[in-house]
């Protein structure tokens, strides 16, 4: 194969609950990464309803479909012009798109999906998967081909903390070492009467991480196509997904004092029309 045999990182975001922000987290994760200088791609997973395209305001062009046909064709062929590009000034990363005809979700297997990944690997520092919130046949590959599993999870409802201890239960069950999976808590300052101490004693352990709640952030990284890690602000949900990041990275790190200046003069031009876009098509995820 004419990719270099780099053996990178796999990174994959799993839920057992919808709306924690997996996408939004796994965003803005492939973002800071490649804004750090990493090559990186973000296979979105959730084959029928995936959104990350959406998220970045990305053309559809080729979709993980369409990517599994060449390697079929041609093993050796390089996958790097299949993939779709995300570009925002002068930082970059690769994304593997779901399909957008619902009806090609079905016509990608899971051992289609397990190659890839293991393609993906060769040609990138980090892969970050982003799945759908189930334990399905697929879900359960993409755990074990992971290198670290982000299990997130919010402290919103009793359902979804029901879902939560069940999952987290599955999980381990599934034997893995104890630093594979990464419980991390999304949106910990919400307006919600469940303690997350509480919820710490019901799951047995405590929280790798803690996300704060930044809901007018998030809004707007996801209507703009511009993700935190991108964006300048110094708002906290960004800071915290850098501080994440160094943990999993053990890299310390170090704000630009360039960066800000850097990102807008070059990305300006580009992205000022993505930023009129609508919100509708965000009502959905």
């Amino acid at each position: 194969m004419p990719e270099e045999n780099i053996s990178g990182v796999v990174l994959t975001f799993f839920s057992t609950a919808s709306s924690v922000g997996k996408t939004l987290i796994s965003v803005n994760m492939a973002s800071e990464l490649a804004r750090q200088g990493y090559r990186v791609c973000l296979a979105d997973y959730d084959l029928q309803f995936g959104d990350v395209c959406n998220y970045l305001k990305l053309p559809f062009e080729r979709s993980i479909k369409d990517i599994v046909d060449v390697m079929k064709r041609n093993p050796d062929a390089s996958l790097k012009e299949q993939l779709t590009t995300y570009r925002y000034g002068t930082v970059s990363f690769d994304v593997v798109p779901s399909p957008e005809p619902l009806e090609d979700a079905y016509n990608v297997s899971v051992e289609d999906c397990k190659k890839l990944i293991e393609r993906l690997r060769l040609m990138y520092d980090y892969v970050i998967v982003d799945t759908t919130s189930m334990f399905s046949v697929l879900n359960l590959a993409m755990l074990d081909l992971s290198t670290i599993v982000t299990f997130l999870g919010v402290v919103d409802f009793i359902p979804t903390i029901k879902n939560m201890k069940m999952g987290n239960d599955t999980v381990k069950t599934l034997n893995y070492d104890t630093n594979k999976i990464r419980l991390v808590l999304n949106r910990s300052d919400a307006k919600t009467r469940i303690s997350m101490d509480d919820v710490e004693r019901l799951l047995g352990q405590g929280f790798y991480h803690v996300l704060p709640n930044d809901f007018q952030s998030a809004s707007e990284s996801i209507v703009t196509g511009v993700p935190l890690a991108l964006s300048g602000s110094d708002n906290v949900l960004a800071k915290e997904i850098r501080v994440l990041i160094s943990r999993y990275t053990n890299r310390v790190y170090k704000e630009n004092a360039d960066f800000k200046q850097t990102i807008y003069q070059s990305a300006n031009t580009e992205y000022s029309g993505k930023r009129q876009s609508g919100w509708l098509s965000k009502l959905f995820h």
